[in-house]
Parts: C-alpha cells; structure tokens; sequence
C-alpha cells in the first residue's frame, strides 16, 4: 500500500495550526502499520535548516497560463520513516508567512496551491502511490483533476475535512488561473464563486473527517455546503484525530523544565512555578492557572471569554494565552494583562516552545470553541494532566467527559451552550473543584493523563479505508 499525503502545512516543517501535527503525526503511525507513506508539501523558506535535503529533479507545472518549472527537493520528517517531498517555486514559496500576513492570505493564494495540488499529481504518477491523501481546501483540486483525467488512472483519493469553515473561496473569473476545461470548472463553481472546497467534496473518492461527532454536525450546519455533503453522506467517514507521544508526552518533553508522568507527577508544579515567574505572575502554587492555546479567532470562542473575563478573573484564577490572530482579540488580551498585573500574562505570538510549557504549567485547559472539528489541545492536556474545560461540540465531545462527583468518572468539564453564563459556569465547577479538594482534582487529573489518544487506533482506522478503497 502506497500512500501520499498531500497537505499546505507539516510540522516541524510549516505549522499554523493542528493540520500540521496531524499531516505529520499520521503518516508516521502508518509507517509503523507498514504503508509506504510519503508526503508532499510546499518548499516553504526555512525548511533547509530542518531536515537533509537532496534533488530529485524538476517537474513542470501548468498554473496561470504558463508552465512552472519546480525542483523536487526530497527530505524526511524526524524519525526517518517517512519521506518528505518539497515542491520548490521561489515566487509562490519562499515568503516570510505559510499564508498569508496581517491576518489574511496571500492575493495569489489560488494559484500558490494549484501549483502544489498539480505538483502532487505529478509526484503520484512518478511514486506509483495507490491513495492520494489531501486535506482542505488547499489541496481540494487534486481530486477534482484526478476525475477529470489528469492525474494517474488509478489512483483513489482521500479528501480530510480539518475545518470546514475555510473553503478556498474565489472570484469566478479566476477560474482561467487553473486552466480547466469549463466542463471540469464547472463543479467548482458554487453561489457564483470559485469554491476548491465544494469541487474536492463532489470528487473525492472518500470523505473524512477528524472525528465522529463533527461528520455528524456538518451534514445539518455544513458551512454552506450542506447539500453536497448530504449527497456524499455515505461516503463519509469521521476518524477521530490522535496525539503524536513522541511529541506530546510530558514525561519526554524536551521543552519542560521538569519532566513528569503519571506515576510520579511531581514535576508538574516546577512548570507551574517556572512558568509564573518567567511571564511575571505571582508564584502562588495553589492559585488556578488557567491556560488557552490557539489561533485568535472568532471560531475559538474568544468573544464568549472577553465577555465574561472580568467575571472569570473573579474566581481568583491566573490566565495565560499563547496565539496570534484577530487584531482585536490580540488587542484585548494585552490590555487585558495591563489591567489584572501579575495575574495575566499574554503572549501575542507562535511559540512551540510556550506551547509545551503552557501545557505542562496550567492547571485548567479552556477550549470555549462555537465549533471544533476535533481539537489536539484537549488531547494534549489530558496527558499534561491539564484537566480541560470544553464546549462539547466536534471532536471536544468526543474526547472529554463531564466530571461525575458522585462516580468519580469523567476526565474533564464541558458546557453546551454557547453563551458566556454557561462557559463560567463549568469553569467554576472546575475551580471549585481544584480549590476545595486537591486529592480528588489529583485523581482527575491523572485519570486523564492515562488515557490513550495515540495515533495508533486511528491509523488502523485509516488504513482499513484505503485497503477498501485500493480493492475497489
């Protein structure tokens, strides 16, 4: 079984948010299963420093009425399993973002991912691959060309669906950019508009999506795209995202100050320590630390906390942030740690390194999200022995159970409805909760920090796909 993933973004290599570690994180976990897995990606500037490249030759690449000529630089995610291939166009590529700057994309963003989608197939054709794998909208059009006869003749395809919410939306005339017949743009087109999205729906050989809870939900609230995923509802397929432990395992974890696990988690005060004196909060060991990771955007929840922070703040908790994003949440949360010194601490940037410590230090995770198609942090939280405080929406319901007091079961807190009353209302069991009896919240937390969210269960899940797939 050979398989190429397709995919914009691939940690260590480009990461915006958490289609990178899974780009990453499940092709490694198919290696271990046996599948000859690849991976083909944008040559984005700063790979070099990351990993050994070599040349494999050039492909050309028809996009925006020209032929493109592209160096085939091969490398390999860490561990050495999988190798990488990157897809060079200085023009397209080399530039200071992944997609864009100042909050938005880059203009030419259409042509930029026609390129790597074409490139894909190329790569297809030459590594003889049984499943072309792609995710999101920004690899969409493989399926849609590989119907239409440009791609190998027997290749399947796989289409995942991270976020729905991001479509690859464009105006209708810059179809010529992509230089299809009108009989194959045609299924693109979608509310008189260019839709990549739409096309790799209608296409696609399978559809799936990162976890069971959200391939429900988007067959009634589909963004939009309601219809055609209705249409494919029987070939659509929720597999639940998986943590990556060679990355995500306070025990390893070369980013902490202390290592910790399960059997012995008593280094998980020093983080917390640490943590409050490097960002100026005050060192007080029993003072709720409340932690949130994410892309600052309106999807996350952030105008639910704005509106109750002060409330929040009230419960007597800490409050520390790591993201970058909307300029108006970037600009609350600086305010916000100018009004409560030494309680807030907020840090406007992409920082993997805070990303660890932050969950390694917090004692509360909060993921407020108005939808969430699977989520990694929660995931990552229950191991860092974080306990999480969710909207049970997507993939948040499907991984984090209400704390029950009377059975002692449960790994977590949620709330359903989204409004800021309900959001303070689970965070303020939980703080109770931290406050009034450390040995019970102990239990909790280790309780999390046992479970298994590896990505095994899921590439196993993966792979019965593509076997069906392959032999049909």
């Amino acid at each position: 079984m050979r398989v190429l993933f397709v995919s914009a973004e691939v940690a260590p290599f480009a990461k915006v948010g958490g289609l990178a570690d899974v780009a990453a994180a499940l092709p490694r976990a198919l290696a271990d299963l046996g599948v000859e897995a690849a991976i083909a990606m944008p040559k984005y500037r700063g790979v070099e420093g990351k990993t050994r490249l070599s040349s494999v030759g050039s492909i050309s690449v028809p996009v925006a009425g020209e032929e493109k000529t592209c160096p085939i630089l091969k490398g390999e995610l860490p561990g050495g399993k999988v190798p990488v291939y990157f897809i060079a166009h200085d023009p397209y590529f080399d530039r200071d973002q992944v997609y864009g700057e100042g909050g938005g994309d880059y203009p030419d963003s259409l042509e930029r991912f026609a390129l790597l989608s074409r490139g894909a197939l190329v790569l297809a054709g030459e590594l003889g691959v049984d499943i072309l794998h792609v995710n999101d909208w920004h690899t969409a059009l493989v399926p849609v060309l590989v119907r239409a006869g440009f791609g190998p003749a027997r290749v399947k395809t796989v289409l995942t669906i991270h976020n729905l919410a991001y479509q690859g939306v464009f105006p209708w005339a810059r179809r010529t950019a992509l230089g299809l017949p009108e009989s194959v743009s045609s299924v693109l087109k979608h509310k008189g508009k260019l839709n990549l999205l739409k096309g790799g729906i209608l296409a696609a050989d399978l559809l799936t999506t990162v976890s069971p809870t959200y391939a429900r939900e988007i067959l009634e609230r589909g963004e939009g795209l309601e219809e055609y995923l209705r249409a494919r509802a029987g070939d659509l397929v929720g597999v639940l995202n998986g943590v990556d432990y060679s990355v995500w395992d306070p025990e390893t974890d070369p980013y902490l100050w202390a290592n910790y696990s399960a059997e012995d988690p008593s280094g998980k005060a020093e983080n917390k320590r640490r943590l409050q004196v490097e960002l100026g909060l005050e060192p007080d060991p029993r003072a709720p630390l409340v932690g949130m990771i994410s892309r600052l955007a309106e999807q996350k929840g952030f105008d639910l906390v704005m509106e109750a922070f002060d409330r929040m703040m009230a419960l007597g908790v800490q409050f520390v942030l790591l993201g970058t994003g909307d300029p108006r949440y970037e600009a609350f949360f600086e305010k916000a740690a100018g009004r409560h010194p030494k309680r807030v601490a907020a840090l406007i940037t992409f920082s993997e390194e805070w990303a660890h410590r932050i969950e390694a230090a917090s004692d509360i995770f909060l993921m407020p999200s108005r939808f969430e198609p699977c989520g990694l942090n929660q995931m990552y939280s229950l191991r860092y022995g974080t306990v999480p405080v969710v909207r049970a929406t997507g993939g948040l319901a499907d991984t984090v159970r209400e704390y029950d007091p009377e059975r002692g079961g449960g790994n977590g807190f949620t709330f359903e409805e989204y409004t800021p009353e309900a959001m303070l209302a689970a965070l303020r069991r939980a703080v109770d909760l931290y406050l009034r009896d450390p040995e019970v919240w102990k239990r909790l937390m280790l309780r999390g920090m046992r479970e298994d969210h590896s990505w095994e269960t899921s590439a196993r899940e993966y792979l019965k796909l593509y076997q069906k797939l392959a032999g049909s």
